[in-house]
């Protein structure tokens, strides 16, 4: 069952026709004082049992040089979300994307975007570590000094026990479009060296950025990617697919998946059973619906689509999604004009078994 918010504002609980069974809870609105701006979210579960969010917060995307990182905790048993509190900060700079993740040894990682200059494509990616648990963390350093180097999604773990982290380089100067020259690409991590090494640049069509992985069988990755383009909606505006054979270290071109992409993030999650789920938008022009595609074949077919939100008018951006020890689904996602944080939790049986 979904919990109370910090707030007292009761979960909302949908018995959806088309996903009976889902919960969905709001985490933090305008209510909460970090800024009205709440932007993306996401989420990890720790060692602990402990679920712990993190999200972008101040006075508006391009608005507030003082917008900043907060990370707020559910404890394992709890039904209350603690305060949001600030965890990274600039002083002079503007904060973007953030990305909690806790690493077989224990180690939690901060990956966050810091904005240079006035629109993303001047940004680097920046981190912190925990090493209790996400209660107090080291002072930031840089992981990128290419400008137009970000990073949306969580790292993976290969199965040599490298870490993987999808990142992506923006280039140009128009807030309202992704340049065709935008391109994704892979961060490798050692963990016995403490070394990074860079994959090559995926390319395609539209451009494309924010690259969501999993690993399939073995060396074999499959990762979807934002497509490039404006807002305004194409009806050949396609999710972007590619490909690794060789661990991550190499991927293929960028091509065309079958699933309809609005300019918007996504996410792609390896389960517990071996099945790929894919979270995203299914439509060419709007956050809306907030939809799961789930494949048993190894990436190769999606026969299992769901609507989770359909609302005409909803706005339903960036969800990230974890499997949880428990074998729950969490999707964490922001909507109200990117204003509250929600989510969603459900399980496989309940994509699978939902009513067509």
């Amino acid at each position: 069952m979904s919990s109370r918010s910090l707030f007292g504002i009761l979960s909302f609980l949908i018995a959806s026709p088309l996903l009976a069974g889902i919960g969905f809870e709001r985490l933090f609105g305008p209510e909460v004082p970090t800024g009205d701006y709440k932007h993306p979210a996401s989420v990890t579960e720790l060692a602990s049992g402990d679920l712990f969010v993190a999200f972008f917060s101040g006075k508006g995307e391009y608005k507030d040089n003082a917008a900043a990182v907060f990370g707020s905790r559910l404890k394992l048993g709890s039904k209350q979300w603690s305060k949001p509190v600030k965890i990274a900060s600039n002083p002079f700079y503007a904060l973007g994307n953030a990305i909690p993740w806790q690493a077989p040894d224990g180690v939690v990682w901060l990956f966050f975007v810091t904005r240079y200059g006035e629109i993303w494509d001047s940004s680097r990616i920046t981190a912190k570590i925990s090493r209790d648990g996400a209660k107090t963390w080291s002072e930031s350093f840089a992981l990128t000094f290419e400008a137009g180097t970000m990073v949306r999604n969580r790292p993976i773990v290969l199965p040599d026990g490298d870490y993987l982290l999808p990142v992506y380089h923006e280039v140009g100067n128009d807030p309202e479009s992704v340049s065709k020259d935008c391109t994704s690409f892979f961060l490798r991590y050692h963990p016995a060296t403490g070394k990074w090494s860079e994959s090559n640049r995926v390319h395609s069509r539209l451009g494309n950025i924010q690259p969501a992985p999993a690993v399939i069988d073995g060396n074999h990755l499959v990762a979807f990617c934002r497509r490039g383009g404006n807002y305004d909606g194409q009806p050949d505006g396609w999710l972007v697919r590619t490909e690794s054979r060789d661990g991550g270290k190499t991927w293929s071109e960028g091509r065309d998946s079958e699933f309809p992409n609005p300019n918007a993030a996504v996410d792609f999650l390896r389960l517990q059973s071996g099945h790929h789920l894919l979270v995203y938008n299914r439509s060419f022009s709007d956050r809306t619906p907030l939809a799961v595609a789930l494949s048993t074949d190894g990436g190769r077919t999606f026969p299992h689509r769901r609507d989770l939100l359909a609302e005409p008018k909803g706005d339903y951006g960036y969800p990230t999604a974890i499997q949880t020890r428990d074998g729950r689904i969490h999707i964490v996602f922001t909507s109200d004009g990117r204003t509250v944080v929600r989510q969603a939790v459900f399980t496989e049986a309940d994509v699978i078994q939902a009513t067509p």
